[in-house]
């Protein structure tokens, strides 16, 4: 990702705009600003596209965090921005300070801030991107799980059941490992075993070997 990736941002309490940041001329602030004045007021996350750019929304608890940046960005980078905007502006000023700030009055100190925001995102975006997709991949699991237990209960197996299941199954599995660790104890003596006897008929041949060499146990005569 490029530094002009990110083009412009703000955090809005309603419609009104308490502070923004952007290092570009254009038309970007009014565009984002008639967005917001048509924004849901319901809690959720919105994205417009205009001129080769997205006009990405959070929405949440009455604040409303923007950011516009390259159509070439994708949606959940954006987002992850707006998430990091959101949690630091919440951070900064939770207590009390952004209900009652005047419009554009948090620039100086918090317009900084996300320009730091935008140059973390843009210099580990590859990294986000692999978070995401794990994350993504999670909640595909989980989602299937839940689904999963669903049709088993629909096909009438209550979670009873279906816990009795899974300890048989885990019963199985452990008698399985028990029976495997008996029958590789058992390999191993009848190993042992074989070594001994062939051990002992070795020694047994080598005995009548001296022995009739030597016409008995004494070989120095």
């Amino acid at each position: 990702m490029s530094q002009e990736s990110f083009i412009y941002s703000f955090v809005a309490r309603g419609i009104m705009i308490l502070a923004e940041y952007t290092e570009f001329t254009g038309n970007f602030p009014a565009i984002a600003a008639q967005c917001l004045q048509r924004l849901p007021s319901t809690n959720n996350k919105f994205t417009y596209s205009c001129d080769h750019h997205t006009f990405n929304f959070l929405v949440e608890d009455g604040y409303a965090y923007c950011v516009v940046a390259k159509d070439s960005v994708g949606k959940q980078i954006s987002i992850a921005f707006l998430e990091r905007v959101k949690a630091d502006f919440r951070k900064r000023y939770g207590g009390g300070k952004a209900d009652t700030a005047i419009a554009k009055s948090l620039n100086k100190e918090f317009g900084p801030i996300m320009k730091e925001h935008m140059k973390y995102i843009i210099d580990h975006a590859e990294e986000i991107e692999k978070l995401l997709k794990v994350k993504a991949q999670v909640s595909e699991v989980k989602s299937i799980m839940l689904e999963n237990i669903d049709k088993a209960i629909d096909r009438g197996e209550n979670l009873t059941v279906l816990v009795d299941k899974t300890e048989t199954l885990r019963s199985q599995a452990q008698d399985f490992k028990n029976k495997g660790t008996q029958m590789r104890r058992k390999l191993w003596y009848q190993n042992m075993k074989i070594k001994l006897v062939v051990f002992g008929i070795l020694l047994l041949l080598i005995l009548v070997i001296w022995l009739s060499i030597c016409h008995g146990f004494d070989c120095t005569n």
